[in-house]
């Protein structure tokens, strides 16, 4: 009888510098200290992929488009499998610290909770609503990841061991996530003659150990990270550690809640305080001060402070609070607007994108004398509306239903059925 697979144990089916190794063999290495201690890691693969952040100016109504650049960076096979497996174990760990600190309702991201930011939204739109008159203070860290001590990470990491000094085991762990090393994607696929559109193409792996050397290390294609701070977003481990890095900083800052009477949530780089409105502005100093003995940054432009106070039997906000994805006024939610306007972007550009494909093929099939096609409509009705499985607008159900069958965000939802038909019937 085959045993169950744990849950640190994933079959990656990209191409890297390894070749995949099956459960058996991955068990051996992640349960040994000792070949862990002396484990080479691999670099990373990275590439860039380009979003857009759409915001709307309030005063003109016009939409901001910022172009952006999102890293994204993957570890190879043996990698993976140490990284989740320490990730497990840490994480054991990590939850029994929470449960200590009075903390398992506050830090939301990267635990199995089994809830969305859909979920952590309404809680704490409801905490408000429930403590009545009080201020809420949105905090944002600038580039989170990016910033990480590599000592204060180190520091974290051992107090949750109880050890004042990191094993060896852990201690290559952490070395290979902070003197981490990487190659470009775009780079190595063009100097190994890979193909991007069938990378495998009977390969199972990059290239061997022989190739490696001479033709990627020797060539200069890694990049390694000489700065004392920063961990890559990509690794299995990455997002636990991150939360680690955190713990003391939270415990105080739920400690500072709690005299108050407040509340305290951490949603990986989002911080959001509910407290009495006379502490408003000082929940912004501590917090600050704190984050300073971490050595990341606040980013200012992000920051909300937000006053709700009761008119007869309603509760209404001086602004607007935005949250995961979702804005608060004291009695009704709203999806973000520069949500909906990214949506809106996204279905005309696909829509767009479908008809020049049909009047490119059609124009093919005429010259063959072939009937022309209509518009593939069954992925555009998938991709774009309420009869797809899963997409912004069935999102946006979701949570019009999560949060108290809001009728506010019903509304906002009602309009795409017409839009998404205007953008159809446009020649």
């Amino acid at each position: 009888m085959l045993k169950e697979t744990p849950k640190w144990y994933r079959n990656r089916g990209y191409l890297h510098f390894d070749q995949p190794i099956n459960q058996v063999k991955a068990t051996k290495l992640v349960t040994s200290p000792f070949q862990v201690a002396k484990h080479p890691f691999f670099p990373l693969i990275s590439y860039v992929v380009l979003s857009k952040k759409i915001s709307k100016n309030p005063s003109t109504g016009m939409l901001n488009v910022v172009k952006k650049d999102r890293p994204i960076a993957y570890s190879a096979h043996k990698d993976s499998h140490i990284y989740a497996y320490y990730a497990e174990m840490l994480s054991v760990k990590y939850e029994e610290e929470l449960t200590k600190n009075n903390l398992q309702d506050s830090i939301l991201a990267f635990r199995e909770l089994g809830k969305s930011n859909i979920d952590f939204a309404y809680e704490a739109f409801c905490k408000i609503k429930n403590f009545g008159q009080c201020s809420a203070v949105a905090l944002d860290f600038s580039k989170f990841f990016d910033t990480l001590d590599h000592d204060l990470l180190k520091i974290s990491w051992a107090h949750l061991l109880g050890v004042k000094k990191l094993p060896s085991d852990h201690f290559n762990v952490y070395k290979s996530l902070t003197k981490f090393s990487k190659v470009d994607k775009d780079k190595l696929y063009e100097a190994l003659s890979i193909s991007k559109s069938n990378p495998k193409n009977c390969r199972l792996r990059v290239c061997d150990a022989s190739e490696f050397r001479s033709r990627v290390r020797d060539k200069g294609f890694i990049e390694t990270n000489n700065n004392s701070y920063g961990i890559p977003q990509g690794s299995p481990i990455s997002a636990l550690l991150s939360n680690i890095y955190m713990l003391e900083f939270d415990k105080e800052m739920k400690r500072y809640t709690d005299i108050h009477g407040g509340h305290y949530y951490r949603y990986c780089d989002d911080m959001l305080f509910i407290v009495p409105t006379k502490l408003r502005d000082n929940v912004a100093e501590f917090a600050d001060k704190h984050v300073k003995a971490l050595k990341v940054n606040i980013n200012t432009k992000k920051t909300e402070l937000r006053t709700f106070r009761k008119i007869g039997d309603t509760l209404v906000s001086d602004q607007m609070l935005q949250y995961l994805g979702f804005m608060f006024d004291g009695e009704n939610i709203y999806i973000r607007s520069s949500s909906l306007a990214r949506y809106s972007e996204k279905m005309k550009r696909g829509i767009s994108l479908a008809k020049q494909t049909m009047r490119k093929y059609n124009d093919i099939r005429a010259e063959k004398g072939a009937t022309e096609k209509e518009l593939f409509m069954k992925k555009l009705y998938s991709r774009y509306t309420h009869l797809g499985a899963k997409n912004f607008v069935t999102y946006g159900l979701r949570a019009a239903n999560k949060m108290g069958n809001s009728k506010t965000i019903r509304r906002q939802l009602k309009p795409l059925w017409r839009r998404f038909h205007e953008e159809l019937d446009k020649d």
